[in-house]
């Protein structure tokens, strides 16, 4: 039996293990927002925000291993035999990564600081009783969303006023980006439930979390909608409504097959996000219509 037939290739296999897909999604958000907001894209910030996710990714894949093994997503064998490297690796780069981008963007260290208590706050039992923030129902979608707020807003907006702009796009970012979370945990059920992580699925079902998503969705579509009727977000930004659109049609359809949504539909829904962010962007630099 050959190598391929018994684990995925390593570029595939580095691609899950660091979740390349949310680090992807990161990374093209900072750099639209910072586009919409500032008028310029913020590639070093881009950058950051990226690290700072695979980062976190890195460390929760060694946390998340009785899940993952559950759900069977792909290179829990990897991530267990090297466990305690890859733990080490991940809080080593963060170390010298904080000092590194310090330097040069010091304005950014109290957000990233931010970042990264939540994220071991999310992963490690830190909480009384040893918990942590996954396994707290409501706030653990609520603290993945924060943590998507301060790569993609806070770190463009250091220093800049906050207008009814926004605020809109903040509010469509919120409840976009919760129907992602609400998805995955669809995904995620039997793990979650075999380990004690009360999440939308696991308290309420699939059909409960289903009105969750659909709602979510419905939600992030109108905040947009009403944003650019009532002249808050002019249509360069109204157009995004389209994104809740697509990932409700992709996530019905993966939801109808047997076996319901798998590991693939989550990330393929995150690459379809990352793809329309960078069409996004060459739309605008080929100045196609409706730009402005």
């Amino acid at each position: 039996m050959t190598r391929s037939a018994i684990e995925p290739h390593p570029l595939l296999l580095f691609a899950s293990i660091s979740r390349l897909h949310i680090v992807a999604i990161a990374a093209l958000g900072t750099l639209t927002f910072g586009w919409l907001f500032l008028g310029e894209r913020p590639w070093l910030l881009a950058a950051v925000a990226a690290l700072d996710w695979f980062i976190v990714n890195l460390l929760n894949r060694v946390v998340d291993l009785d899940e993952d093994r559950v759900n069977r997503i792909t290179g829990v064998a990897f991530v267990d035999a090297h466990r305690r490297a890859i733990l080490w690796c991940g809080v080593g780069v963060l170390a010298v990564s904080l000092v590194a981008v310090h330097v040069v963007l010091p304005a950014l260290l109290p957000l990233r600081l931010a970042f990264h208590a939540l994220g071991f706050a999310y992963n490690w039992p830190l909480f009384p009783g040893r918990r942590r923030i996954k396994q707290l129902y409501f706030w653990k979608n609520t603290a993945s969303a924060m943590g998507f707020v301060l790569t993609v807003f806070c770190f463009p907006l250091i220093g800049q006023p906050i207008s009814g702009t926004v605020l809109t796009c903040f509010y469509f970012f919120v409840l976009f980006e919760l129907s992602y979370e609400v998805i995955y945990d669809l995904r995620d059920a039997p793990g979650d439930a075999a380990t004690g992580v009360r999440t939308y699925p696991v308290v309420h079902g699939q059909a409960g979390a289903v009105r969750i998503i659909d709602a979510l969705l419905l939600g992030s579509f109108a905040t947009l909608v009403v944003g650019y009727l009532t002249g808050l977000v002019p249509w360069r930004i109204a157009i995004m409504a389209a994104a809740p659109v697509v990932q409700l049609v992709l996530y019905k359809a993966a939801l109808r097959r047997p076996g319901g949504i798998t590991s693939s539909d989550c990330i393929r829904l995150t690459w379809v996000g990352a793809g329309l962010l960078a069409t996004y962007h060459v739309w605008v630099e080929l100045d196609l219509p409706g730009v402005s």
